[in-house]
């Protein structure tokens, strides 16, 4: 345990599909050089392997509707071990940004003033499709990419397929210089001239930029390098308030296209 009376840092780490082999390597450092972990039920036993032996590891898993422990304890459990001066690693299954909470722990530890860091993982999409030797785009005839979640808090309906894209976060991938021809193609499909935006340009690179825009602002917004991707839906406003966090582990550029905004260079 760290004690040097400095807030610790929580590690929001993706441990894959199931096979240790998949895991990344900056998700293997965090691992090693952990205080505390937990996991959810779908991480392997293969995975927790890796944790060393004088690490504290606590499963924090829902299955099946069955909660061994509440969305706000496990929330609760982050701050405190980060605040004794811990370095967590909160481990969940695939990818920590698809159907994993992840947004409501990032909120949790910015409110508490928690250094964060968010580690991706293979999510079980891409790792189904090639175990099935399949591509899950196709240039000939497979141009978009869903995911779904059948498990939804108890307020939606996770068969409201009529209005899909109003509840729906549409990733880009190589938007180019069509960002007009899109900004058209998403107004005629209903979606509102409000609706948040990020186009983000050789994203993890130490040139890494980030502008936040909206659909109505596409049009006008400069044209990046590639490679870039364009980020569409309610969360993208989540990103807002991240513009004054630095990142720790390589610079990057956060560009508010709002003109009351400034423009941040960490």
């Amino acid at each position: 345990m760290r004690t040097l009376g400095l807030p610790g840092k929580v590690y929001l780490t993706g441990a894959g599909p199931g096979s240790a082999k998949l895991l990344t390597l900056r998700a293997l450092e965090v691992l090693k050089n952990a205080d505390i972990v937990f996991h959810d039920d779908l991480v392997s036993e293969e995975v927790l392997a890796l944790v060393p032996a004088h690490v504290a590891v606590h499963s924090v898993g829902k299955r099946c509707g069955q909660k061994k422990i509440t969305q706000e304890e496990i929330q609760q459990r982050l701050v405190r071990a980060a605040r004794a001066g811990q370095s967590v690693v909160r481990l969940k299954g695939g990818d920590p940004l698809i159907f994993g909470r992840a947004q409501e722990e990032i909120a949790a530890l910015r409110k508490a003033g928690i250094p964060f860091e968010i580690v991706p993982g293979v999510t079980a999409a891409c790792a189904a499709a090639a175990a099935a030797e399949i591509s899950l785009t196709d240039r000939r005839g497979a141009s978009k990419l869903v995911f779904i979640s059948n498990h939804q808090c108890a307020q939606k309906d996770a068969r409201n397929w009529n209005e899909a894209l109003m509840d729906t976060t549409l990733v880009f991938y190589m938007p180019g210089r069509q960002l007009e021809s899109l900004q058209g193609d998403l107004l005629a499909k209903g979606l509102h001239a409000d609706v948040p935006c990020l186009i983000i340009s050789r994203a993890t690179l130490a040139n890494e930029r980030v502008l936040h825009t909206t659909i109505g602002g596409l049009a006008n917004a400069p044209r990046e390098e590639a490679p870039s991707l364009l980020v569409v839906g309610a969360t993208c406003n989540q990103a807002r308030a991240d513009l004054r966090t630095p990142k720790l582990y390589r610079e990057q550029t956060i560009l508010d296209l709002d003109p009351r905004a400034e423009l941040f260079s960490n």
